[in-house]
């Protein structure tokens, strides 16, 4: 991978089975106190959220973190999930080439997207989602159960 591109996202996995917020890793950066979270939906919808959070990053002068969210079934442990993390990681490098953002990936082998979800984001943080919009989307679903937490969440429509 060119060093360019890889500088641009460097991905983190963490596995998490996290009973407490403490059990995840604290983000880190120049702006700690704002960050934009993006939550990896799909190409398309990751790609037009980063865009939204780029312009919105600018703005505010946050910090945005990319978090790709990957659950691994209970007959699965952890550390072997059914999808090999070397494609994960390639989903995020797939997105460099397109959006000139700097971000801190992170991918989270997980038991339940929406309750690591959870555990990861500081109170009412700002959040991005991007996808289709259709009222039954898993993505319309996800911003309805952050929205209801009290975190400030924007939906990026893709095409």
């Amino acid at each position: 991978m060119d060093n360019d591109l890889s500088a641009k996202v460097a991905p983190i996995i963490t596995l998490c089975e996290a009973t407490a917020a403490a059990d995840i890793p604290a983000a880190t950066g120049a702006h700690p106190e704002l960050e934009i979270f993006v939550i990896f939906t799909d190409h398309s919808g990751t790609l037009a959220a980063l865009r939204l959070a780029d312009h919105l990053g600018q703005e505010l002068d946050a910090r945005l973190r990319l978090l790709m969210l990957h659950e691994v079934p209970y007959a699965l442990p952890l550390t072997r999930p059914a999808v090999n993390v070397r494609f994960l990681e390639d989903q995020l490098f797939a997105l460099v080439p397109e959006t000139p953002v700097d971000i801190a990936a992170h991918i989270y082998l997980c038991r339940d997207k929406c309750r690591t979800v959870r555990l990861i984001l500081k109170p009412r943080s700002i959040v991005i989602l991007g996808g289709r919009k259709r009222w039954w989307s898993v993505e319309k679903k996800l911003a309805r159960v952050l929205s209801k937490d009290g975190h400030h969440v924007i939906f990026a429509e893709s095409r």
